[in-house]
Order: C-alpha cells, then sequence, then structure tokens
C-alpha cells in the first residue's frame, strides 16, 4: 500500500494566530498526470469541508509539466495541523501520494497583502477577503449577457410588506445607452434576505447606475429603506457605494444549453440558497458548476440555464428548469452525478440526506427561495 506522501507528514510548530499558506511543490510520475488530476479533484473537496480550510489553489509549471504546485491557505497553524494527524487526512491523501516522484513541503503565515486597485475603487465586490476569497465578477456568458445579484437583509416581521412593495415596482427603461441594456431581472427572498439578480448586455456597472437612478426604482428602494436591517442612504455616494459592496453577489459560474428545441416547454426560473459550511462558499459555488455543466449539455435533462452567485460562503443558485422542482429534485439541487449528493453533503451545514428523493424534497423545502417577480425587458 502506497504511503502517504511525505509533504504532509511534516509537522510545524504553531507560532503565530495568523493565517497559514501550505505550498507544496510536486514532481508527478510520467504517465501519471490524469490520475494525479483525477485525485486532486476528489481530494479538493473533501479538504474544503475542513474546518479552518480558507481556499486551495493548482497550478502547473509553465516550463516543466510534471512539476505542479498546491497552495492551500487555512485560517490558523492549528486547524491544519488538527487535520493533518487525522486518520481522514492520511486516507484523502494516499491516491495523490501514489502519483508524484518527489514532493517538498513550505509553510508560511501571511505577513502583508496587497491588492489591486479594481478591488479598492470599483462598484464590484472587493478582491479583499475576511475568512474567503471574493470571486471577482464573470464576464458575459456566450449569449452576451452579464449575470449579477445584490443580497440583503430587512428586519425581521417586514417580510410581508416588503414582498408587496418589491413585486409592485414599475420597471425601468430597458436602454442604458447605445451599447448597454438590461434583460431580466428576477426576485426572490427566502425569510427576511432579499436577492435580487439582473441581466444585463454590455456594461454591468453602467447598467446598475442606471438602474438605481430611475424614478420608479427609487420610489421603490426609498419605501424600502425604513425595513432594512442596515441603513443605507443611496443619495450619499458614500453610503451607496458601500451599500453595493456589501449586498453584491457575483455570479462566478454560468452554464446555458447550446440550443433548446422549438418544441421544448419554455422554462420557468427558481432560485436555491445553499447553507456552505464557513470556507466552503467556493468549493459549494464550483460543485454545483460541475453538475450543471454536465447537465445542460445533457439533452434530456430539464435544467436549460443555471448561474450560481457566491460571495464567501453565501452560495445562491438561479436555474431554469422545463419542470417544477418537486418532479425533479436531484437536477433541480445539482446533484444529478452518483455520490454528489454525498459531497454536496459534506460542504454544507446541517445538510438533509441527499442520497434520495425523500431527503432532496426536504432539502428543496428548506432551501428554495420564493419568487417575488421575475420581469423580461420588452426588448428582450
Amino acid at each position: 500500500m502506497a504511503q502517504p506522501s511525505p509533504v504532509l507528514d511534516e509537522r510545524a510548530r504553531p507560532t503565530t494566530d495568523s493565517r497559514l499558506r501550505v505550498v507544496l511543490l510536486l514532481d508527478v510520475q510520467d504517465g501519471a498526470q490524469q490520475r494525479f488530476l483525477d485525485a486532486y479533484e476528489q481530494m479538493r473537496y473533501q479538504v474544503s469541508a475542513v474546518p479552518g480550510h480558507v481556499m486551495d489553489q493548482l497550478c502547473q509549471s509553465t516550463e516543466d509539466p510534471s512539476r505542479w504546485l498546491i497552495t492551500s491557505e487555512w485560517e490558523a497553524a492549528e486547524p491544519f495541523l488538527s487535520w493533518l494527524d487525522s486518520p481522514e487526512h492520511r486516507e484523502v491523501v494516499r491516491p495523490l501520494s501514489s502519483c508524484v516522484r518527489d514532493t517538498r513541503s513550505l509553510r508560511f503565515t501571511v505577513f502583508r497583502e496587497t491588492f489591486g486597485k479594481r478591488g479598492v475603487d470599483s462598484a464590484l465586490p472587493p478582491r479583499e477577503r475576511s475568512g474567503s476569497a471574493h470571486p471577482v465578477a464573470l464576464g458575459p456568458g456566450p449569449d452576451g449577457i452579464t449575470r449579477h445579484a445584490l443580497t440583503f437583509a430587512v428586519k425581521p416581521g417586514s417580510e410581508q410588506t416588503v414582498a408587496g412593495i418589491l413585486a409592485g415596482y414599475a420597471s425601468p427603461a430597458a436602454k442604458v445607452d447605445d451599447t448597454t441594456r438590461l434583460v431580466r431581472t428576477s426576485l426572490f427572498m427566502r425569510g427576511n434576505q432579499v436577492v435580487r439578480s439582473v441581466e444585463v448586455i454590455g456594461d454591468l456597472v453602467a447598467a446598475l447606475r442606471h438602474v438605481a437612478a430611475q424614478p420608479e426604482v427609487r420610489a421603490v428602494e426609498e419605501a424600502i429603506n425604513p425595513y432594512l436591517e442596515q441603513a443605507r442612504d443611496l443619495s450619499d455616494p458614500l453610503s451607496a457605494r458601500g451599500f453595493f459592496l456589501r449586498a453584491a453577489l457575483p455570479a462566478v459560474r454560468h452554464h446555458a444549453r447550446a440550443k433548446q428545441p422549438a418544441s421544448a416547454q419554455e422554462p420557468s426560473r427558481y432560485a436555491f440558497s445553499y447553507p456552505a459550511r464557513p470556507g466552503c462558499g467556493a468549493a459549494t459555488a464550483e460543485f454545483l458548476s460541475r453538475q450543471d455543466k454536465a447537465a445542460v449539455n445533457d439533452s434530456g435533462s430539464p435544467l436549460v440555464r443555471s448561474t450560481v452567485f457566491q460571495r464567501e460562503d453565501c452560495v445562491v443558485r438561479l436555474v431554469d428548469l422545463t419542470v417544477p422542482p418537486q418532479t425533479d429534485p436531484a437536477t433541480a439541487l445539482g446533484i444529478t452525478a452518483p455520490r454528489a449528493g454525498a459531497v454536496l453533503a459534506r460542504l454544507l451545514r446541517s445538510a438533509p440526506e441527499l442520497r434520495d428523493d425523500a431527503g432532496r424534497r426536504a432539502a428543496l423545502a428548506g432551501w428554495e427561495l420564493t419568487p417575488i417577480t421575475d420581469r423580461r425587458s420588452p426588448q428582450s
């Protein structure tokens, strides 16, 4: 039986409470690259569910394709060392270890961190993070449409009032300028949390500013202001910028069927919120995306389009389905592959049993967002 990689068996005495970065240099055996990638693919989802894990990244040398680099980040040295000593660690790394000739491990605490200008000045969320990475917003998809979302909380007890206000607003003008226009706006709620998704052709930031400046939209925003958990003043540029930074929920993955048959049923839109474990938001979003990519390429699947939004541990998935979610709960939840339910459950907090339809329907009941309004632009 192959022994665990010596890289992963090293010990380090923690000397600080700072974040820990672990760097693994690997020399993959000739002919074992695909086995190595398959092993890493399995390992990374399991590691992402370990308490204290923040992120990891796999890189390949541009000069020697057999040389690989894995970097992982942890909240502190203690959770990393605790996991290193566990039987689960030895089992997880065994397939990876059998693919490499040589390894080397380096460990560092984070001393300083610098972010690009975009992270400070953009209306989109900064790449600076606290505990887990903020994803950079996804660009336009093959259809030329950029998707973005906002999420914010209202005061408990005001949910019905806010839903009524949001459902009754007048749609703003679709045209922003000669190159930018609104395509679709979808609003959902779960409890006291509001999720608003917008689809835009052209400049996303220009479209968001355009929408915020429309009288009909401003009237709705003013009407819900008294019910917000965190006060804002959209007439004040600094307050408005702070709100959009806090509320931003970027799209990090989008998949769509290349062509829908003319006889196919018009899909309906649904949204689901996934209770990711601390530090597992990015892994949850990536896992769901992989499932949806396979589903939209299956002509027999009811999934037509899927967009995964994620910021830190907030993960929202917007899907267009040709059947109600209860008819095909596995596809609705994004767990169609074998064992996908078991993998997803490890990434989430208090997930029900996801390996059968009864458990999946229970998850639907807990994770599905209530639709408030879904409006297409007349020009789309």
